[in-house]
């Protein structure tokens, strides 16, 4: 980008949009000679580089700044902007590259009056431990406040609400803010109608008046802080047009909503990880809803029939609770996408659902459930993730698991499933997480496998509402309309539906178990047949997973060589194999696996030389060959530097006291042979009936001993 000889020309400018098209390198040096530039629009490139503090220095007559969406660095001081007596706009958020933001020095005082001020993934006044800056006590006429993602410390900023009466849009997300969460309660902010403060360390409980002071709210988010008690009858009741409702990760308790709710336009409801005791009917006067996530409370008793009166839902999220079965037939009626009951007490049964045909998300885990495995799955055509683990059900994998052309997780863990591993899972090609682990399952494992994707293809198939982004038309500037993007639209309930909620497996790989969510989940791929009974050799094939990340086969019966092809396991950190009847070398060539964190073949029949103490089999302590007598070379015995043949004894270096040491038994053995032998002698000497019964014994034994 700095090469443009043309824009430099265009020294009259007023109005320069150049946001969306592919952008690299600095800014050009040339844009500070553009004096009569009012608006620059550099969005959404991937412009690098510093931001010249000279370029903002001289655009005196700059009204709009948009630099988001790139990749900045450096230091960048907002004194630059001191100057800018007419800037209304500056917008900076979303920088993918490191860039250090300094708000305090040198010491300015702004010229300026502005109406939007966005600044997020930033390093916020690194040297003045992370305060939010000091110039925005003087504006009074903000309506968006952007501040996510920056490391801001200190108190809680309740003086931006009070200063800024127009403010409807106010973002605080994601930094180390404290202090109680006292909202003044003679505040009217009848315009906010977006307001996240999630993921800092405020604490204290909500403010009983904070319906009434924010009434317009369409988006309200609180979580992932330390806020308890109840919720207040105001929020439920004054905020009527509230359609997205985060509450998640915090210390809330009582009833999931005051029985007496009006919140008719409300979409999503996040109220997951609390201390939230009972259902409320009042989730009825919530017609609208669209995803409700209670998971991780201390609901108890049974659903309610009621349930099915939520006709919209699409996901419905209440794991980690005490909830006992049966379950209501009524739920079975609702065309859920994502369905999420683990770790509760449902069991021994689950109904049938009549709309499974379009379930995409299937969690079941830990339910206490009994039986085969259910039928009614057979037409989950759609069906993306299916998480049945931690139950007692038996019998065979159906056959017609092949049918469900678009599972990518499959989890039968700790289960009793028995018989072969079904040929049809070879035709999931999406497959990119298979646990059939801890179960009876026996014989060979189907070399077909090979043909699973296990992580390429990333793509998730989407759920839920789509949502929409609405374009905010903030003025027009001498002929040019200048607009402003946000990710909601206050005015229709709809257009604003972010489903949002990540999808998160739990997988275990590097011997402990992990959760994967969102673009984390997108990428990982595993697959674990540890701990059943399977037999035969292992596929040379899976050597063709090259995009695997874990394999476990621990705990069966496998038998036969490591195959040679695992060395085109390249992309594979955990690899474990232990606890098999696997015999001959381990290939040398597993060396070049370089992404290799965790690995593991103990207790096998392996032989001959561990592999070099290279790249990532530097790190693999003893641990990760025991119990496996014949293997030597480091960390192991010394195979005396020689290479000892698979099925033999390797021999082993002998020091001059082992010798000395061995003459001494040598010597002590022999004399006390002849000892024992003359001792026996003697006895007989003298006792000559003893001598007459050894001499007739010995003529028995060998007839041609002669007599005398």
């Amino acid at each position: 980008m700095s090469n443009s000889p043309g824009l430099c020309r265009l020294r009259n400018l007023e109005v320069l949009d150049i946001s969306d098209n592919g952008f690299r390198g600095p800014l050009p040096s040339c844009l500070s000679n553009m004096t009569s530039l009012h608006a620059l629009d550099v969005r959404n490139n991937n412009v690098s580089g510093a931001i010249p503090s000279s370029l903002l220095y001289n655009l005196k007559s700059l009204e709009y700044i948009v630099f988001s969406g790139n990749s900045f660095e450096g230091s960048f001081s907002l004194a630059s902007l001191a100057n800018n007596s007419n800037l209304a706009v500056f917008h900076l958020v979303d920088n993918h590259n490191c860039l250090e933001v300094n708000s305090e020095e040198p010491p300015w005082s702004p010229s300026f009056r502005l109406k939007i001020f966005g600044l997020s993934n930033c390093m916020l006044n690194k040297d003045a431990n992370g305060v939010i800056p000091s110039f925005l006590k003087e504006q009074h006429d903000l309506t968006t406040v952007q501040f996510s993602h920056n490391v801001m410390r200190g108190k809680f900023p309740n003086w931006l609400l009070v200063n800024n009466m127009n403010l409807a849009h106010f973002d605080l997300a994601s930094n180390n803010l404290s202090g109680i969460f006292n909202l003044p309660s003679k505040l009217n902010l009848v315009s906010m109608n977006w307001f996240d403060v999630s993921t800092n360390v405020i604490e204290g409980e909500l403010p009983p008046w904070i319906g009434s002071i924010l009434p317009k709210l369409t988006y309200l988010n609180l979580s992932n802080n330390l806020l308890e008690g109840e919720l207040p009858k105001t929020l439920a009741k004054n905020c009527t047009s509230l359609s997205s409702l985060k509450l998640s990760s915090n210390n809330l308790e009582g009833q999931m909503l005051p029985r007496y709710t009006n919140l008719g336009r409300l979409v999503i409801l996040y109220l997951d990880s609390n201390r939230f005791t009972g259902i409320s009917s009042g989730l009825l006067n919530s017609s609208t809803l669209l995803v409700l996530d209670v998971s991780n409370n201390f609901l108890s008793g049974t659903l309610p029939n009621w349930i099915e009166d939520l006709d919209l839902l699409l996901g419905l999220m209440l794991s980690g609770n005490f909830l006992q079965g049966p379950l209501p037939l009524s739920l079975c009626n609702i065309e859920l996408e994502r369905l999420d009951l683990s770790s509760n007490n449902l069991g021994p049964n689950i109904p049938s659902f009549a709309h499974v045909k379009i379930m995409k998300y299937l969690h079941l885990a830990n339910d206490s459930l009994v039986g085969h495995f259910p039928e009614f799955l057979s037409g989950a055509t759609s069906i993306v993730t299916l998480d049945l683990r931690y139950n007692a059900l038996s019998g065979e994998i159906p056959r017609w698991i092949g049918s469900l052309m678009h599972l990518k997780v499959f989890l039968l863990q700790g289960n009793n499933f028995e018989g072969s591993i079904p040929l049809d899972i070879c035709q999931l090609k999406y497959m990119s997480m298979l646990d059939l682990s801890n179960n009876n399952l026996f014989g060979k494992i189907p070399s077909c496998l090979k043909d699973l994707t296990f992580g390429e293809y990333g793509d998730w198939v989407p759920w839920g509402f789509p949502g929409g982004t609405c374009t905010i038309e903030y003025w027009e500037l001498r002929g040019y309309k200048v607009v402003f993007d946000f990710t909601y639209c206050p005015n229709d309930v709809y257009s604003y539906v972010e489903i949002d909620i990540l999808e998160e497996v739990n997988f275990r790989t590097k011997r402990r178990l992990e959760s994967y969510k969102g673009n984390i989940l997108k990428l990982m791929s595993g697959v674990d047949l540890s701990q059943n009974n399977l037999t035969g050799s292992i596929p040379s094939e899976f050597g063709y997973l090259s995009e695997l990340l874990a394999l476990n086969l621990s705990h069966n019966h496998l038998m036969g060589p490591i195959p040679e092809t695992f060395s085109y396991l390249k992309s594979v950190e955990s690899l474990d194999l232990s606890y098999n009847n696997l015999t001959g070398p381990i290939p040398p060539q597993l060396i070049e696996l370089y992404a290799l964190s965790d690995f593991s073949v103990a207790n096998n029949n392996l032989s001959g030389r561990t592999p070099d103490r290279k790249n990532q089999f530097g790190t693999f302590s003893e641990a990760s060959y025991e119990g496996n007598p014949l293997l030597c070379g480091p960390p192991l015995k010394s195979c005396n530097g020689s290479n000892p043949k698979p099925g033999t004894l390797p021999s082993f270096n002998h020091t001059r006291e082992d010798d000395s040491w061995t003459k001494a038994f040598l010597w002590t053995f022999v004399g006390s042979y002849v000892v024992a032998f003359f001792g026996v002698v003697l006895f007989l000497y003298i006792n000559s009936h003893y001598w007459y019964v050894l001499f007739e014994l010995v003529c028995k034994l060998i007839p041609s001993f002669p007599r005398f």
